[in-house]
This record gives C-alpha cells, sequence and structure tokens, in this order.
C-alpha cells in the first residue's frame, strides 16, 4: 500500500515537472516569435541592421547601465562617509574616484552587452576628441581641477573662504565640491556655485587652511582728553566677556592713529568658529564697550568741525549788515 502511494507521488511530481518544461520551452518559442518580428520591423545601414527590437534591447541596457552606475556611486558614498579614519576631503577624492571608476565600467559593460566593438569607435575617436576639445572643454577642466584641488587639500569641505559676489568679498563655508563646482553656503543661507576652475587658476583666501583661529579686528575711537589706559582695560574687559572670544589666545588693544575727531585705537580678539561669522561677535564686543564707557566717563566723540574766521573789512561789513537787518532798519 505504502509504495503504491509512494510511486503515485513521483509520478504527480514528474508530471507537474513535464508541464513546466513544457510551458518554458513554449513561452521561449513565443518570445522568440515576438523578437523576430520585431527584429524585421528595421532597416540596414551598411552592415548593421536598425529594428525596433536592436532600439529596445539599446535603450533597456542604457537604462540599466545607468542604474547600476547610480547605485555603485551612492553605495561608494556610502561607504566612504563611514570611513572615519579619513577626513572630509580624503572621503570625498575616494568617493568621486571610485564613482568615475564604476561610469567607466558601465560604459565599457554597456557598449559589450550592445555587441558594439571597440575597435569600431576608432572611426569616431577623432570626432569624439574634437567635441570634446570644444564642447566639454570646460566640464573635464572643471572635473581634473576638483580632483586636484581634494588631492592637495587646499580646498576642502568645512573651510571657510572669502567669496566675491560683486559688490564686495564676503565669507562663506565649502558646503561641498562637485564636479563641475564647489557650493560656498554665507552666513545669509546664500549659496554660491563657483567652478573648480576658477579656484585653480584665481587667488583666494582660505580663513581656514592651516589654523582655523581667525583675529578680529574691531575699530573703537575716544575723545581726546580721556584717560587712553583705563580705555585700554575696559576694552580689554569687554573683549574678554565675549561667548567665541577664544582665552588662550589673549585680546589686545592697539593705538593706531590720532584722528581728526577721535583718538583711534582697535582691539584685537581671536576666534575658533569664523564659520559661524565675526559680525555677530564684534556686535557683542562693541555693546561691552558702550556699556562699560559710560560706566567710567569715557566719552565717545562724535564728527565736528571748529570754523575760525579772520578780521577782515569785508567781514565786519557783513556783520554791520547782518546786525542792521536784525534790527529791523536799512543797512544804506
Amino acid at each position: 500500500m505504502l509504495n503504491s502511494a509512494m510511486l503515485a507521488a513521483v509520478m504527480s511530481d514528474s508530471a507537474v515537472h513535464g508541464q513546466v518544461v513544457h510551458g518554458w520551452a513554449k513561452f521561449r518559442r513565443d518570445a522568440r516569435a515576438f523578437m523576430d518580428v520585431l527584429d524585421d520591423y528595421g532597416f540596414d545601414i551598411g552592415h548593421y541592421h536598425i529594428s525596433v527590437f536592436n532600439a529596445a534591447k539599446m535603450v533597456l541596457v542604457v537604462v540599466a547601465m545607468f542604474m547600476i552606475a547610480r547605485l555603485g556611486s551612492r553605495i561608494a558614498r556610502h561607504l566612504f562617509s563611514r570611513m572615519t579614519s579619513l577626513d572630509s576631503a580624503q572621503q570625498v577624492l575616494g568617493e568621486k574616484l571610485v564613482s568615475l571608476a564604476v561610469w567607466v565600467f558601465a560604459f565599457l559593460l554597456g557598449i559589450d552587452l550592445l555587441g558594439i566593438s571597440l575597435t569600431a569607435l576608432t572611426v569616431f575617436s577623432g570626432a569624439f576628441g574634437l567635441a570634446i576639445g570644444f564642447g566639454l572643454q570646460k566640464t573635464f577642466g572643471n572635473l581634473i581641477a576638483g580632483i586636484i584641488l581634494l588631492m592637495d587639500r587646499s580646498i576642502k569641505p568645512g573651510d571657510v573662504i572669502a567669496v566675491n559676489d560683486g559688490k564686495g568679498s564676503s565669507f562663506g563655508q565649502v558646503r561641498k565640491i562637485g564636479i563641475r563646482a564647489v557650493s560656498v553656503a554665507t552666513r545669509d543661507n546664500r549659496e554660491y556655485l563657483i567652478p573648480n576652475e576658477n579656484l585653480m587658476t584665481s587667488q583666494v583666501e582660505n580663513w581656514s587652511y592651516s589654523s582655523r583661529e581667525v583675529s578680529i579686528q574691531i575699530p573703537v575711537g575716544i575723545a581726546y582728553g580721556s584717560d587712553i589706559d583705563l580705555a585700554e582695560r575696559l576694552m580689554l574687559e569687554a573683549a574678554r566677556g565675549a561667548n567665541r572670544v577664544l582665552t588662550d589666545r589673549p585680546p589686545g588693544v592697539l593705538l593706531s592713529a590720532f584722528g581728526p575727531n577721535s583718538i583711534d585705537m582697535v582691539i584685537v580678539c581671536w576666534i575658533g568658529d569664523p564659520e559661524e561669522g565675526v559680525g555677530n561677535v564684534r556686535s557683542e564686543v562693541l555693546k561691552r564697550v558702550w556699556h562699560l564707557f559710560r560706566e567710567n566717563g569715557i566719552e565717545i566723540p562724535y564728527p565736528q568741525q571748529d570754523v575760525s574766521l579772520k578780521d577782515s573789512e569785508g567781514l565786519r561789513r557783513l556783520a554791520d549788515a547782518l546786525a542792521a537787518r536784525h534790527a529791523g532798519r536799512d543797512p544804506r
């Protein structure tokens, strides 16, 4: 009885397997027939046959290679971002090099899947090189410049550099070094996209190249007759009380000039986080200086001019005329 049941089960499995094999063979025949029909709709150019099937195959291969390259770039970005032993510049450089290699591999794999011989591309190498030389010169120049910037680490993500916005020089923090441009964000949340080649060929002011410590110079004027030593002590006290001013590099006060209206002095202090801005530090120090000066009787002068008139006959006649007019009588 048991042998009969086992035999029936084996026969049932064989029948199911035969149906699957038959169905798969039928599907392959139908698919082949469908592809032959699509291949019939086309035309010949020389030794090449261009058909609907070839066009669909090309589109599928291009889309698949593009997706594979994008996926490989994302995986490389994720892996390098988790490598804490590398600094930000080395992480970005490794990510760019691996992404470039992935795109080259996807391009070559796509050519192989499409059945295009690399020797056939030599016919178009001259025209392709000419197109790169004229149409893509800036693009490849910016790509190479970005890689060089990352290799020599002259500019890296997180650096604070000076940016010329057309009206003057403002500073910003480097957010990203891309294939074409460097993204620099300023304190007012404006983002500048500077081509990599411009940063290679022009002078760049990097506030955090070798050190993140930046000095701030704050001019202050006091009235003539004020106690300079007291004013200096008060300015040093105001600078030391600011939150972001460094304590290991004490601030200083310099007497810069004897101006026409005031004694010009300069407070020099240091900060270690230039990406947070310098205007707020200058404002805090000046507010403290104002309150300390008022509490201690140090006067901050305002612009004024003294006019001296020399005695002359014309000046006397003018004074007599004004006096007569004021008295309400004719000066003549």
